[in-house]
């Protein structure tokens, strides 16, 4: 079974137009897209690419960020653009 990480992403309007995403707890993961939608797209990859970089150097993830959800619920945000 896959593990299931939750991780708390900070959404940001530019100046210039766009957005940018970070982590608070991953500072190496950042990402941005000139909308909405783009900036969420494409938060997958850079995630992905983040946690690569922390297998591939041996560092070890925040603890808080593994949930159980095997047994328990996970209470999750997710952001929609109507």
């Amino acid at each position: 079974m896959k593990r299931i990480l939750k991780i708390p992403l900070v959404l940001t309007p530019q100046l210039e137009g766009g957005y940018t995403v970070t982590s608070p707890v991953l500072p190496e993961m950042l990402t941005e897209g000139d909308t909405l939608e783009q900036a969420m797209e494409n938060v997958q990859d850079a995630l992905k690419a983040t946690l690569e970089l922390y297998h591939d150097m041996k560092m070890p993830l925040p603890a808080n960020l593994l949930q159980d959800s095997e047994h328990n619920a996970i209470w999750f945000e997710w952001l929609a653009a109507v």
